[in-house]
């Protein structure tokens, strides 16, 4: 069956971005001259994916006023004659149907994809994490869309890390497959580096079948009563095979400050408008 939704999760609280995050939600933060949560669900639509549900929360109202009209703002472009600026925003509101989910309470990864259970229905999806932003020449959900038509299961987007790392990611036990694909003997929750499987860890790509949902309402609460997605793989793996990408492209972690400040360097380097003033001040900074 063919991947044509995709849950975007933007409810976290940003604590790690506090004092911006008190008014403005994460998602909303600039990469260069686009919010975040912009770069997820382009990604969705050059992947192929015709409905995105967003799982969103209390604050995040900015967010849903982002993708949708400004008349407003339309007809102050209108009147200056700003035409390309005016394509550009009505663009923007017919980008994809997208619809949005309130996580009333923060209770992990797996909760928020659970809440989009009855829009998802009985059909295969993706989930993109916002947090990760991932530059490459083919999107890492097309990517990963092609292993899933291969296989026709679940399928992670997992990338090499560091062996002290292993406390921050979902790590895989894997088994090879083909080149850049595993098959998954089980999956471990930020383990310690001691007892890490591999040094394969899960970053914020999934593609997964339907009985995920189930799998997330067996699954016992962890830490804070979280929900953890890790843990639900890991119990469906006793019904179904799930397969591990190792995906091609640069990944940043725009959950943190710093890794926020590396990929907004990063991609306004590669920006035609404004990379090489760029580059030239950083050698004068540096």
């Amino acid at each position: 069956m063919k991947i044509r939704k995709a849950v975007i999760t933007a409810a976290g609280r940003g604590t790690r971005f506090l004092p911006i995050t008190r008014s403005q939600p994460k998602e909303m933060l600039p990469l260069v001259n686009k919010p975040l949560i912009q770069y997820s669900v382009e990604e969705a639509i050059n992947s192929g994916i015709e409905q995105i549900i967003m799982i969103t929360a209390l604050g995040k109202q900015a967010i849903e006023d982002y993708f949708d009209r400004s008349f407003e703002l339309e007809y102050f472009l209108e009147q200056k004659g700003e035409t390309e600026r005016l394509k550009e925003m009505r663009e923007l509101s017919h980008l994809v149907d997208i619809c949005y989910i309130r996580q009333k309470e923060q209770l992990g990864l797996g909760h928020a994809i659970l809440t989009a259970k009855g829009i998802i229905g009985d059909e295969p999806f993706a989930v993109l994490l916002p947090d990760d932003i991932i530059s490459s020449k083919v999107p890492v959900l097309k990517q990963m869309v092609k292993v899933y038509e291969e296989y026709n299961t679940n399928v992670v987007a997992v990338e090499r890390i560091s062996h002290q790392d292993t406390i921050k990611y979902g790590v895989i036990e894997p088994k090879p497959v083909s080149e850049r694909v595993h098959q998954v003997l089980s999956l471990v929750e930020k383990p310690e580096p001691t007892k890490a499987p591999s040094d394969l860890g899960v970053v914020g790509r999934y593609i997964l079948m339907p009985q995920i949902f189930d799998a997330l309402v067996d699954v016992p609460s962890g830490k804070n009563q979280e929900i953890q997605l890790t843990d639900a793989l890991q119990l469906l793996l006793s019904q179904q095979a799930v397969y591990a990408y190792e995906f091609e492209g640069v990944r940043y972690d725009t959950g943190t400050p710093l890794g926020w400040l590396e990929a907004t360097v990063a991609l306004a380097l590669k920006h035609t408008d404004i990379g090489q003033e760029l580059k030239e001040y950083l050698r004068k900074l540096l």
